[in-house]
């Protein structure tokens, strides 16, 4: 397998076209110089010993030494040997809810946004362990299937907004069956839901969906995103408007931690609630560090071979090159060149 070792080096190719501009410019610049001393014939006579094409040679010469080095500090290398290595981690589902309470700003930013950024501390703190995400609200749908691609992972938990599901409302029980069936199938895995939500939630049957996850081996935590005392849900796209009921009253959004304090009983997990000055994120990680993770074996390159030598010697010989080639012409091959006239 080949790889550069410090790939971000390659951005110096950006100075190739630069040093190109500057070139031509002081190309057209010298040129205008030597017209302005006469005729070519008397150009020729002033200047017997002038080369149009030389400078041009020297200037492609040390490009490529350029090049040469750049590449060799990138550290070009090819992977020698592959070894078979044991990781041990979970399988981890979070169901985020993105419904319209989740908008409310009694903990700041808003409980959509202070989730998205425990999600992201989240998924900084793993390591060999894959997840999904899924967002949830009248519906759920997978976000991001079940991956160790961290990357990517905080790229879609980035885009996450309310918008992304029409059907509002909160039906975790939803979520909860789209999780399970998130899941790999395979039994090397601990497995183990989040679910992060203000506990508004709109059906009956959440709890006994949670006892069902259970039974197959699944925990389900719950970190509660919100405040008892509650606040009132923004509109969006509307500065300072609130959403109202039928009798024009604001209308108010409290986190109910009675509801997801049971469905974390249900599933055999643990309720964490956060706040304006945690999210309880270190309690999860701990009762996650707890859960026996499975170990699975894999394939790795463990050695690399660099190299960077091969560059370092041509772009040593170029630079020697480059120095020995005169700008003016050679007294010698003018005599012998049947090209002397160029």
């Amino acid at each position: 397998m080949f790889e550069f070792g410090n790939i971000q080096y390659l951005k110096l190719f950006w100075l190739i076209p630069v040093f190109i501009g500057i070139f031509a410019t002081w190309k057209i610049i010298n040129n205008k110089r030597i017209k302005n001393l006469g005729t070519p014939e008397i150009v020729s006579h002033l200047i017997p010993m002038r080369s149009r094409s030389r400078p041009v040679y020297r200037f492609i010469i040390w490009l490529l030494a350029l090049s040469a080095l750049i590449i060799l500090i990138a550290r070009p290398r090819y992977g020698t040997r592959k070894e078979d290595v044991k990781r041990t981690g979970l399988e981890l589902v979070i169901a985020l809810d993105i419904s319209n309470s989740m908008l409310a700003e009694d903990i700041k930013p808003s409980r959509l946004e202070a989730s998205k950024r425990a999600i992201n501390q989240l998924i900084n703190q793993l390591e060999n362990d894959r997840i999904s995400l899924i967002v949830f609200a009248g519906d759920a749908f997978t976000q991001l299937p079940m991956t160790n691609d961290y990357g990517a992972a905080r790229m879609f938990v980035d885009v996450v907004k309310p918008e992304l599901i029409n059907n509002q409302g909160t039906d975790i029980s939803t979520a909860i069956r789209r999780a399970i069936s998130s899941f790999s199938g395979s039994e090397i895995f601990n497995k183990a839901i989040i679910i992060i939500s203000d506990g508004e939630d709109h059906e009956d049957k959440s709890i006994e969906i949670a006892e069902e996850a259970a039974n197959k081996g699944i925990r389900i935590f719950t970190l509660g995103m919100g405040l008892p005392e509650g606040a009132p849900i923004p509109v969006l796209g509307r500065s300072n408007e609130f959403h109202r009921d039928r009798q024009g009253n604001t209308v108010i959004t409290r986190l109910n931690e009675g509801m997801l304090q049971q469905l974390a009983a249900a599933g055999n997990g643990m309720y964490i609630r956060a706040n304006n000055t945690r999210t309880g994120l270190n309690i999860l990680f701990e009762e996650l560090n707890k859960l026996e993770k499975g170990e699975v074996t894999g394939t790795v390159f463990a050695e690399y071979k660099e190299q960077f030598i091969i560059f370092a010697v041509l772009a040593f010989i170029l630079l020697i090159l480059e120095i020995f080639i005169s700008e003016k012409k050679s007294a010698l091959w003018q005599r012998i060149n049947p090209l002397r006239k160029l």
